[in-house]
């Protein structure tokens, strides 16, 4: 039997994730390239996911702590899909892809890694990023490292937009 290893994740499916601090209350004190965050909105922030599953897999969450959608405050939940469409675009130019999948994972036995904030995936795809090695294999290979994709997307984030109306941020 042949074995793939990939131990960069041991950490992450060995750690009491209910021991820490929640991630996406602790991201936005950090800087952006340390948090790999790529924008700062005024309720929202985007930021790179740390354990992609595709390159430039990226998340969209509120700085509030919010679990659930019918919670989320409306100038919140509009700003976040504001940030979610600038969020496609930046992705179509920097990396083209053949599709994107966009949505929120509520509650853990939906698929929500972290259950208690939401947040919501924008995820380049491309034909056959679904293959025997991650599918069955479990196994992801990323062509890029995160910081050259923080590097790539954060300068695309940069760059004007005439139809967004988000503002950034003020925060650090």
């Amino acid at each position: 039997m042949d074995r793939l290893w990939s131990p960069w994740r041991y950490r992450y499916v060995s750690s009491d994730l209910k021991a820490e601090e929640c991630v996406f209350c602790a991201k936005p004190r950090e800087s952006d390239s340390d948090g790999l965050i790529l924008f700062r909105g005024r309720h929202n922030f985007i930021l790179l996911n740390l354990y992609p599953y595709t390159t430039g897999h990226l998340m969209v969450a509120p700085y509030a702590h919010v679990a659930n959608l019918e919670d989320l405050p409306e100038e919140t939940a509009v700003e976040m899909m504001a940030l979610a469409r600038r969020a496609v675009r930046s992705l179509k130019r920097v990396y083209r892809p053949e599709g994107l999948n966009v949505g929120l994972n509520l509650g853990q036995c939906a698929g929500a890694g972290i259950a208690d904030h939401l947040h919501l995936h924008v995820l380049p795809r491309w034909t056959g990023d679904a293959n025997f090695l991650s599918t069955i294999g479990e196994t992801r290979v990323l062509p890029e490292d995160l910081s050259e994709t923080w590097r790539k997307l954060s300068a695309a984030f940069r760059e004007p937009v005439a139809e967004d109306n988000s503002a950034p941020h003020s925060g650090a």
